[in-house]
């Protein structure tokens, strides 16, 4: 390790481990968490299930079993209804394509409020976007603002990583350093927003974290 990062995780580790379970304060606009990027230094290929299969309608949901995400968006789309569990997964392939394993999982029964249109009864619905990063472990939920009653929840697995957490090229006592202490679930309102640590539980088993969302925004794995 050189002098620099290791000077570097004695810093982070003396600015933010002592408390691991807090929410971190937020970072100037100007500056941005260590996002954690998919590894093979090439975008992943991705399928969902629970996505609208259709043009969007304000028909009920019609969804799909499995589809593959458009590589030119990576995004999918699914209608929440007020009242109603709805839920759309996200699985990144493999570098061979052969093997699948869970990404995100995003879990709505409540959305209350959404920007423009105003408070939801029971029994509408709101189209919601997933857009997935192609580059960092990364996504961004809209619409925007989308409010819930009782919150929805989001996990979201880093496993994609391959154990590379900071991006060196290389898995080392750093990396597993960096996923004991200083890994966590970031989000911001907007690009000119600062970037938040948020209140997430990590499951090193399966790679993942999982935090209420009670309301919508950009979603980041970062240190």
């Amino acid at each position: 390790m050189t002098t620099r990062r290791f000077l570097m995780l004695l810093t982070l580790c003396a600015t933010g481990c002592s408390h691991p379970t807090a929410v971190q304060q937020a970072l100037p606009p100007s500056h941005a968490p260590h996002f954690v990027r998919w590894a093979g230094g090439s975008p992943p290929q991705f399928t969902s299930i629970g996505a609208v299969s259709g043009p969007a309608s304000r028909r009920p949901l019609l969804a799909s079993s499995l589809s593959s995400l458009s590589l030119a968006q990576y995004s999918v789309a699914f209608w929440a209804v007020r009242g109603q569990p709805r839920s759309v997964q996200i699985n990144y392939l493999s570098s061979t394509g052969d093997t699948s394993a869970p990404f995100l999982r995003l879990t709505t029964t409540d959305p209350a409020f959404v920007p423009g249109v105003g408070e939801l009864a029971l029994g509408d619905s709101v189209l919601i976007t997933v857009s997935v990063d192609p580059d960092n472990i990364k996504v961004s939920l809209e619409p925007t603002g989308l409010q819930f009653g009782e919150p929805g929840q989001l996990q979201i697995s880093y496993g994609g990583a391959d154990g590379d957490l900071n991006g060196d090229g290389v898995v080392d006592d750093v990396d597993a350093y960096i996923e004991s202490q200083l890994l966590g679930l970031w989000y911001r309102e907007g690009q000119d927003s600062a970037w938040t640590r948020i209140s997430a539980a990590q499951s090193v088993w399966d790679k993942s974290f999982v935090s209420d969302l009670p309301h919508f925004s950009e979603y980041a794995i970062s240190w």
